[in-house]
């Protein structure tokens, strides 16, 4: 298995699902299921959602041992390859890093523990494999969007406006990445309000591209840890809302890629190399699904990522140094290069 996006003990996995733009016309399911078959799956239909044995998964991934830890059953190549789940929950734990999935794990009577093939196809594939992803595409281009600014300072506290510390980590970032050899776009480079639909502008002028929008979260003082959001598939409800939306948006077109970058952007925050070396432990939140306006109508692999709550006490006082946005930014930059190895690509110096 090549270039997975998760590390083992945070190996970060990056997908390669073979996905297609049929999804974007909103006929996931008749695209899923021919999927399936041409990997030789068997779906089984629980709930009208199309579903895949683990036994199967387990085989076409080279799984080779399979046990019971506590109620989780755990898939995996030892010291390469685990991926953990329960019955009846959403969540899903690969390489101990967590995804949150579009449907609850199924309990077949007799086919055991069962994913959904959405799941399979939009998360699992492409973390494990991410040069499989059928419309991958090289980029030089990074588009960085420091969320909020001006007038809207979005969450704060007695320390600081989260549009300052957005702000400072997206220059800390685009001083790495050109560094790098990466083009860089600030979607703001100052402490000025840009409309939502503004940001997507400005990162849709450019080609071979893909978009970073960065954020701190608010939620209540004992609230704590780092999430990362890619668009919600079409014909799925997302973490922050139950309704479903069947028709496709624009972004839906990169869903495979969406992925893996988050994979590895949350991966390098959580237990990558320089978090590690810095002694800095965040709770893992997951890589959840949204209808964020900035992801919605993109034309470039996207994410959101929530560097932390500055709603918390301790959080918060982290947040606010020097220490922590240089990590933050030194952790994006490294992911992007990850992104972009395990995707088989090499980046070309700008002068």
């Amino acid at each position: 298995m090549k270039n997975p996006l998760v590390w083992m003990r945070y190996r970060p996995m990056y997908p390669t699902s073979r996905t297609s733009f049929a999804a974007v016309l909103g006929i996931v399911g008749m695209f899923l299921l021919t999927l399936s078959t041409a990997f030789g799956w068997n779906p089984e239909i629980i709930n009208g959602v199309q579903y895949i044995p683990m036994s199967e998964v387990r085989t076409h991934y080279k799984l080779t041992r399979e046990r019971t830890e506590g109620r989780q059953k755990v898939y995996e190549v030892p010291e390469k390859i685990q991926i953990r789940i329960q019955a009846r929950s959403q969540e899903m734990f690969m390489n101990n890093m967590k995804f949150v999935l579009s449907y609850p794990v199924a309990d077949h009577p007799s086919k055991g523990l069962m994913v959904s093939n959405m799941d399979l196809h939009k998360i699992i594939d492409p973390v494990l494999r991410p040069t499989y992803i059928a419309n991958r595409r090289s980029f030089n281009t990074v588009v960085i969007d420091p969320g909020h600014g001006g007038h809207d300072s979005g969450t704060r506290n007695r320390i600081s406006r989260e549009a300052d510390i957005n702000l400072s980590v997206g220059k800390k970032l685009r001083d790495r990445l050109k560094a790098m050899g990466y083009q860089v776009v600030m979607t703001r480079d100052t402490d000025n309000f840009i409309a939502l639909q503004d940001r997507v502008r400005i990162a849709n002028r450019h080609n071979n591209a893909i978009f970073i929008s960065i954020h701190f979260n608010d939620g209540g003082s004992s609230a704590r840890g780092v999430e990362t959001f890619t668009l919600a598939p079409a014909g799925t409800s997302s973490s922050m809302s139950r309704n479903i939306r069947h028709d496709a948006l624009q972004g839906n077109a990169q869903d495979s890629m969406n992925i893996a970058l988050a994979t590895a952007v949350q991966g390098h925050m959580l237990k990558g190399p320089l978090a590690i070396k810095e002694g800095i432990s965040m709770v893992d939140r997951g890589i959840k699904r949204a209808r964020y306006s900035v992801l919605c109508t993109i034309k470039h692999p996207a994410i959101l990522v929530e560097g932390g709550f500055m709603s918390n006490p301790q959080e918060a006082l982290l947040i606010a140094t020097e220490r922590y946005q240089n990590f933050m930014a030194s952790s994006l930059a490294a992911a992007v290069h990850q992104y972009r190895t395990a995707l088989g690509q090499q980046v070309r110096r700008t002068r």
